[in-house]
């Protein structure tokens, strides 16, 4: 997918669904974009990645994005300004997924202390009626307690706002057009007269 034609909508990487929900803040030569902006943005979203989603609570689903850009960030220690989150602290964004889980006859919670690694807890009550949203939190609260959140890591390509998942050790970027990106930079800042 090219990343720098106007107009795309949000790149699926092949990443994990979690990961591919933080990734609707994407970013291009124009600026930074949003592919859940509308109703209609983001069910044509969902329906890349889910088959025959109902019409979500969009402040709900961008909500549960934003508490996992949040949590992404602090798992990667993510230092990108541009892919700050709505979400202002991992509390807040613990907050937000364990009441997303708890739309569900039973849910999943997210632990995680200070200093300690991220472990699930499962909960039950009665039935709630947002089982889409709650099925998007019960899949990230899985991904960040299970081992594949070790390999997320924030793409530090310049502009790039995305999170990926390393599956190879020597991968640095989200995508090849990333890589690029990096990699020119790099030269450009290596030629450049230095202004001393």
């Amino acid at each position: 997918m090219d990343l720098d034609a106007p107009g795309t909508s949000a790149p699926l990487l092949g990443e994990p669904t979690p990961v591919e929900l933080m990734n609707t803040v994407w970013a291009d030569r124009v600026g930074v974009h949003d592919a859940l902006a509308t109703p209609d943005e983001a069910v044509a979203w969902l329906r890349r990645v889910l088959p025959e989603p109902p019409v979500p609570d969009l402040d709900r689903l961008r909500l549960l994005r934003d508490a996992l850009r949040r949590l992404a960030a602090e798992r990667t220690g993510d230092p990108r300004p541009s892919a700050a989150s709505a979400v202002p602290t991992r509390t807040d964004a613990l907050r937000v997924l364990d009441d997303a889980c708890a739309a569900a006859p039973t849910w999943s919670s997210l632990r995680w202390e200070p200093g300690e690694e991220p472990r699930r807890e499962v909960r039950s009550d009665a039935a709630a009626d947002r089982v889409l949203i709650a099925g998007l939190a019960e899949q990230a609260v899985r991904f960040f307690a299970g081992e594949e959140a070790a390999d997320l890591r924030a793409c530090l390509a310049p502009g790039c706002v995305l999170y990926f998942v390393r599956h190879h050790p020597r991968r640095e970027w989200c995508s090849a057009g990333c890589g690029n990106r990096a990699r020119v930079a790099r030269h450009y800042r290596r030629r450049r007269p230095t202004s001393d």
